[in-house]
């Protein structure tokens, strides 16, 4: 199987290939379906699943394969306290009882007030989820979906997609997150062989 046959490929004939294969996916088809109903707002489902459903795609691997969890953002900068993100993540675990895997939700409105504790560093306030995305590790995680008011998926992809169609993780040094690139890219060519990582 040809897995790099969209590299290098124009945006949007990569565009057109990956939500393709994210329409196509059940395991995301149906998380996605349901984070609609869930109705939280601006909404992404984000990062690895997509990615590594599209890797699985290419690589004839099967529907989850390598897949930890969906990770969910939402923005709500109305209220800003850990209790009212609390709120939504336990809506949001009743929400989604049954599926194959963990959805882990996060309000990106908030990640500034966490984040230097948890990582040593200041990071931005961000003023959308889209926003957020831009500052992931490594470009390839860069990526996030959406239904839009058409129902039609909207992607957002601030680094593009040819990393991701390349099976390349490169480094997306906006913040100093050498550590969360180099294991991220260890954990991927566990799972995908094909897969190289650019040193930091």
């Amino acid at each position: 199987m040809d897995h790099l046959r969209y590299s290098g490929l124009p945006f949007e004939t990569q565009r057109a290939a990956f939500l393709a294969v994210v329409a196509a996916d059940p395991l995301l088809a149906e998380t996605l379906a349901r984070v609609r109903q869930l109705a939280l707002p601006d909404w992404l489902v984000v990062s690895g699943a997509l990615y590594n459903s599209v890797w699985n795609h290419l690589t004839g691997k099967p529907p989850g394969y390598g897949i930890k969890d969906v990770d969910l953002f939402y923005f709500d900068d109305t209220d800003l306290s850990y209790e009212a993100e609390d709120a939504v993540i336990r809506q949001a675990a009743e929400h989604f009882e049954g599926l194959p895997l963990p959805v882990e939700v996060r309000n990106q409105a908030r990640v500034h007030l966490w984040y230097p504790q948890k990582f040593g560093q200041e990071c931005p306030r961000y003023a959308s989820a889209s926003e957020s995305v831009s500052y992931f590790a490594s470009r390839a995680h860069a990526v996030g979906v959406r239904y839009g008011g058409d129902e039609a998926l909207e992607l957002v992809a601030p680094c593009g997609l040819d990393d991701i169609f390349s099976f390349r993780i490169t480094p997306n040094r906006v913040l100093d997150n050498q550590r969360t690139h180099e294991m991220k890219g260890r954990r991927a060519q566990a799972c995908w062989p094909e897969i190289g990582v650019v040193p930091w």
